[in-house]
């Protein structure tokens, strides 16, 4: 038997249609459109279609959307007055600067700069505290789209064990929040991990976010266990021929094809957990428009 594919598009799909319908909800009854401003600094071509796809989605949900492009000479100063002017902008509800940076410029003091009630990437220390002692915050995207998927497959995920491997900021540290609250049982792995295939091998549910193509074999996933690999690695083609041609294809965290003979469910690299990320961000938006018009969010 191979493991059941948690399929990513479906599910964002139907996340987008619901964020469709509740921004023209809101702006029926409320005369409030969800504003979302994403900057992008630099040309970097990854960070290009990221910003594309979520201003493209951002306007097809019915929302204000707007894009800022800065040239990748653009100053600290310059970025930072641009943060503080959409915070103060009322018809902004959503601020995200797309990262990374380029190398000259100090993405901590922006990422403080923004307002934490339209942080929409979720990045903000206070909403990272918010959500370490259980209040609410607006969260990372992609640890919500991973949530998402697994409340979609497993339904109740209380008392299942969840090994996280990698502990970033983005991903790894929300992550183990959400599932905490979600009465599992939590182990934070990493590089540092003592027996690390071991401690992968007693998930219930193991989330790889590590960056590293193809670093979790089949012998580490424990047989049943549903796997949301986060990695979106870019490498050359197995085939010699297509890889001498300079060829390559996105790859996850995990071995895939090993994986599928051992996991009860996993998520394909591509078309997994990436397809989620824009549309939890579609819907972070709308939850901070309408917790600063003090609607129910």
């Amino acid at each position: 038997m191979t493991a059941k594919i948690i399929e990513g598009l479906p599910v964002a799909e139907r996340l987008r249609a619901e964020v469709t319908a509740e921004v023209a909800r809101l702006r029926a009854e409320h005369g409030l459109q969800p504003g979302l401003a994403v900057v992008l600094v630099g040309d970097d071509p990854a960070s290009q279609s990221y910003v594309k796809s979520k201003g493209e989605q951002s306007l097809a949900a019915g929302m204000h959307s707007v894009t800022h492009r800065l040239p990748a000479e653009t100053s600290q100063e310059t970025l930072l007055k641009l943060v503080h002017e959409l915070n103060a902008d009322p018809k902004i509800h959503g601020i995200l600067v797309q990262l990374p940076l380029p190398k000259h410029l100090d993405e901590k003091p922006v990422i403080d700069a923004i307002d934490p009630d339209k942080d929409v990437d979720g990045l903000h220390v206070v909403n990272a505290g918010r959500l370490a002692v259980g209040l609410p915050a607006l969260t990372a995207c992609t640890p919500v789209g991973c949530m998402v998927l697994l409340r979609d497959t497993l339904g109740d995920l209380t008392g299942k064990h969840a090994v996280v491997l990698g502990r970033s900021r983005l991903v790894g540290k929300p992550i183990g929040q959400l599932l905490l609250a979600a009465n599992c049982t939590v182990t934070m792995a990493h590089s540092k991990t003592v027996d690390l295939a071991g401690v992968c091998r007693m998930a219930d549910i193991l989330v790889a976010a590590v960056g590293q193509p193809r670093m979790v074999r089949g012998d580490w996933i424990k047989p049943g266990a549903t796997v949301i690999d986060v990695g979106i690695n870019r490498v050359p083609f197995d085939n010699p021929e297509q890889a001498a041609l300079g060829k390559t294809k996105l790859v996850g965290d995990v071995n895939y094809k090993e994986a599928l003979q051992v996991a009860g469910a996993i998520t394909p690299v591509p078309k997994g957990v990436g397809p989620m990320t824009v549309a939890c961000l579609l819907q972070n938006t709308v939850t901070a428009a309408k917790r600063q018009a003090g609607l129910d969010a």
